[in-house]
């Protein structure tokens, strides 16, 4: 079979392994569509994302959906054929929670997500043909909803943990600083759950339409010079750069709320932060999702519309090119076409 693997900074190859068996709770997905994200773009570029870094060739993608092509010994509920899509994380050991945070798995301490390089061996991901998943970490697809929507369940409950760490926000105004695909997400999260107004702001056109057509009542281009507002009571960071972290928290109300659901970097950066205590500004960080990916699948499946943040489709065997126009500027969610007879 062929999948995208990385083999250090900017050594993308489309190497040949070979198909995987299930073993018992385990099924073989044949996969149909990979969402790029951040981090894969990062591994590309950097060999490194966030404080995991590259130490072996690694399969990227943890956004993906496909069908199941076989099942293990001891599975249930489960058929050949079935569209499915993927809990990409995989808590280790059986060290429970502290009371604080019991339930928000999401927080053990050691996690294995697909495509990842935070441990040692690594977590190779799904951008390739097939791949064994355990059964418990797959989500059939509602009806209505196709695996190349289903690839966007990832990233959608990321935006809609973010938006539940922020409590009640139905009738409420709220700033979306960062309009990539999360951002864009965010935006429909936040008019999914009931919030009267949202203004997303960011330095690219681009994803200010995109933002525009996931719902987002006001945009301001910061490219421009134009401000951000002021007195928002609840603002989201999804741009993860600390130099943005100033204005947002400027434009962000007096004993406001501030969710940073934008991955900020592993390593020391200047960030402007004195309105966070002068404006006692509550800041929340959200991290992933829990089992918010079923929330984002009868979102879609009651008409949540994912299809405008996706601005480019390539096949595998172009994995580079996405990768490259990922890392542009002039892109929103770019997909991969894993299989050749994928149904859009």
């Amino acid at each position: 079979m062929k999948a995208v693997v990385v083999h250090g900074p900017r050594d993308l190859r489309i190497d040949e392994r070979p198909r995987p068996e299930p073993g018992p709770g385990e099924v073989l997905v044949a996969m149909e569509w990979g969402g790029i994200c951040g981090s894969d773009v990062a591994y590309w570029k950097h060999g490194v994302s966030g404080t995991a870094a590259l130490r072996h060739p690694l399969v990227l993608g943890h956004e993906v959906a496909g069908r199941i092509a076989e099942t293990g010994p001891g599975t249930s509920g489960l058929t050949d054929g079935q569209p499915v899509t993927v809990h990409p994380a995989e808590p280790e050991g059986n060290e429970p929670l502290p009371e604080r945070i019991a339930g928000r798995t999401n927080l053990h301490r050691r996690i294995r997500y697909f495509g990842s390089a935070a441990f040692d061996p690594h977590t190779d991901g799904g951008f390739s043909e097939y791949r064994v998943v355990r059964a418990d970490r797959i989500r059939p697809l509602p009806e209505g909803v196709s695996t190349e929507h289903g690839a966007l369940a990832e990233p959608l409950a990321v935006a809609l943990h973010a938006v539940r760490r922020a409590g009640d926000v139905r009738g409420r105004t709220v700033l979306v600083n960062g309009a990539g695909p999360i951002g864009a997400l965010v935006v429909a999260a936040l008019k999914h759950r009931g919030a009267a107004a949202v203004i997303a702001s960011d330095l690219s056109g681009t994803s200010l339409r995109v933002a525009r057509a996931m719902g987002a009542d006001e945009t301001v281009d910061v490219s421009s010079g134009a401000p951000l507002p002021e007195d928002v009571e609840l603002s989201f960071d999804a741009s993860g750069a600390p130099a943005a972290l100033g204005p947002v928290l400027r434009a962000t109300a007096r004993g406001g709320t501030l969710v940073q659901v934008g991955n900020l970097p592993g390593a020391a950066a200047p960030a402007a932060l004195g309105d966070l205590v002068t404006r006692e500004i509550t800041w929340i960080g959200s991290y992933r999702f829990v089992e918010e990916i079923d929330d984002a699948l009868a979102a879609m499946r009651d008409g949540l519309d994912v299809s405008p943040v996706i601005s480019h489709r390539f096949g595998l065997d172009r994995a580079g090119e996405a990768l490259a126009v990922a890392a542009g500027s002039g892109s929103s969610k770019v997909m991969l076409r894993l299989d050749r007879t994928a149904a859009r």
